[in-house]
């Protein structure tokens, strides 16, 4: 049994063959290697451990560049009501993820904010949600790569979503939980409480070993005065240091290092800064794609392996829900090494596409994937300064308190596992209209987070106005059909019978949407080559008793008319071909 179970999960034919196979051979090469191989590995760990240490200094220079760029104004920007309103706080972490396409850049951009002293706690955990919801964009356009083959499409989208659906729930119980109780705040609060903020405590200087280790470099870079900042802070017009023009240390005095690379450039502060910002992003997002590139090269295959070993393990009764929990602290693992939760999904996806990896079990590793992806922001916070260790530290906990409070509502109740259903419903839609696909990305990740920003300029009472009645719909049309399907004697007999016939098509039918992408198709095909329209095929096949030919639908969602002998073609009320053939 136990030798022919991973029989079950390996494709000899094929793309997924020949990937075996190359990594069969890849690992022989490895083993031939000797010597050479291993200080390869070492020389690859090496590079890693280098370019995770600039990542860390370009999060210094990040906090660094918002300190320069706020300056005495930054308290009144990021004080603003439009920045307080909770909802707009998360769709901000949504597009700004969406754009970067990153998490890991998006939450450490939040927590650097957070180390700046620009942006308080409760305003950085919405953000950190949306940054959540952004990052499963990802893997969403990975599983665009098997449209060609419905099946495929189909277990890929699913496995794929289920990242977003999680995601968006536990966005849409915590956060009207966290604005209403604090819950998140008071919790990493409680936790971060301990840490002293004395730079002359023992505790903080453990804390400062990320710091004394980046100081050599970031020091050379640039050296902010922490006293004129805190006096622009406080306010105090009798501090000497509130009357400075510039946060950068005067190093005619002492500094340590004497000199460094922005010092006496004869910029102001707001160019400095847009400087050093532009330099730190670009480190950033350098070094994090240069991380994953040379991680991936030392654990060549081992994504695939371990995969195939969480599959294979399957545990007898009363230990049956281990597997699940295993793959959690896999994808925690494997996303901490990779430092990015959308490589490790990404890399899911097609698996899960060509049936290697189930959806019920790709759940739990997308769950782990978004444990593991908190260790940047808690790394940003360790770069941080004694003065505010504790606020970064709390909002990176914050960030990864939401992934555990959202396992433990989504996946400890086997019975609340919402995701997976929801997951493969879509899956199911974009098999038969793979349109939908294109619709569900633009609409989720762009048209939604936009209209609620737009509707948060017209101020709360709009803002309630539209949005509270868009809701409660939302949750009517859910409940109805969840109870039409499990319990239809609850509901009154229009609704038991019928269903939603009573609206308009396009308000209850995708095949409305369907033939006009269809009929566009065709028209297009009709004015590129001059064939005739599926339409008018049809209506020959209707009007000819002899028979003018069979309609099909290719993958591409075409219809198409072949010599059958079809006695009648024509549409039903809902789109749906119906074909009399005289032969059948």
């Amino acid at each position: 049994m136990q030798k022919r179970a991973p029989e079950k999960f390996v494709i000899e034919d094929g793309e997924a063959g020949k990937k075996r196979r190359e990594a069969e051979e890849t690992g022989e090469g490895e083993k031939k290697g000797g010597v050479l191989g291993y200080l390869m590995v070492i020389a690859r760990v090496l590079v890693a451990l280098g370019l995770l240490y600039v990542f860390i200094c370009s999060l210094d220079l990040l906090s660094a560049s918002f300190r320069l760029l706020g300056g005495k104004a930054a308290g009144e920007i990021f004080g603003s009501p439009l920045l307080r309103n909770p909802v707009v706080g998360m769709v901000i972490g949504i597009l700004v993820t969406v754009l970067v396409q990153s998490s890991s850049t998006s939450t450490s951009l939040v927590v650097s904010m957070v180390t700046a002293g620009y942006l308080e706690v409760q305003q950085a955990i919405p953000m950190l949600m949306g940054a959540n919801v952004g990052t499963s964009i990802t893997n969403t356009l990975v599983s665009f790569s098997q449209v060609g083959d419905r099946e495929e499409f189909r277990r890929a989208f699913a496995a794929a979503t289920v990242h977003d659906m999680f995601n968006w729930l536990t966005v849409i119980v915590l956060l009207p939980i966290e604005v209403i109780t604090h819950m998140l705040y008071h919790i990493s609060y409680g936790l971060t409480n301990s840490l002293a903020t004395d730079a002359n405590s023992t505790t903080t200087k453990e804390i400062e070993l990320l710091k004394v280790i980046t100081d050599p470099l970031t020091k050379r870079v640039v050296q902010l005065d922490s006293k004129v900042l805190e006096a622009w802070s406080l306010g105090d017009v009798n501090n000497q240091y509130y009357n400075y023009t510039s946060l950068l240390k005067n190093c005619s005095k002492k500094c340590d290092p004497e000199t460094y690379l922005f010092f006496d450039t004869g910029m102001d502060d707001t160019a400095t800064g847009g400087i050093l910002l532009a330099i730190s992003l670009v480190m950033m997002s350098g070094c994090l794609i240069l991380l994953v590139k040379v991680l991936n090269s030392i654990l060549q295959g081992q994504i695939s392996s371990s995969v195939n070993r969480v599959i294979n393990m399957e545990f007898a009764y009363p230990f049956s829900w281990a597997p699940g929990y295993i793959a959690i602290a896999l994808g925690a693992i494997m996303t901490f090494l990779v430092q990015s939760s959308s490589v490790f999904t990404s890399a899911l996806t097609p698996l899960a596409g060509m049936g290697l990896v189930t959806l019920d079990r790709m759940y739990p590793l997308c769950l782990g994937s978004n444990v593991g992806t908190t260790s940047t922001a808690v790394l940003a916070a360790l770069a941080a300064g004694p003065d505010h260790i504790r606020d970064s530290l709390q909002a990176a906990l914050c960030h990864m308190l939401f992934n555990l409070f959202g396992i433990m509502l989504f996946y400890v109740v086997p019975a609340m596992r919402w995701p997976v259903g929801l997951a493969q419903m879509l899956g199911d839609i974009t098999a038969e209209y793979r349109w939908f696909a294109v619709a569900y990305l633009v609409i989720m990740f762009l048209m939604f987070p936009l209209c609620v920003f737009a509707l948060s300029q017209g101020g709360e009472v709009v803002f309630l106005a539209v949005l509270v009645p868009c809701l409660v719909l939302a949750v009517v049309v859910v409940l109805v059909n969840v109870v039409k399907r499990r319990r239809p004697q609850w509901l009154p007999e229009p609704l038991r019978s019928h269903g939603w016939r009573f609206l308009p098509r396009p308000l209850r039918s995708l095949r409305f949407y369907d033939e006009i992408v269809v009929q566009a198709k065709c028209w297009r095909k009709r004015m590129g080559k001059g064939e005739a329209s599926s339409s008018d095929a049809l209506e020959a096949g209707n009007n000819d008793s002899g028979g003018a030919g069979a309609a099909t639908r290719d993958q591409s969602g075409t219809f198409a008319v072949t010599a059958a002998g079809v006695d009648n073609a024509a549409f039903d009320e809902d789109g749906i071909i119906i074909i009399s053939n005289k032969n059948s």
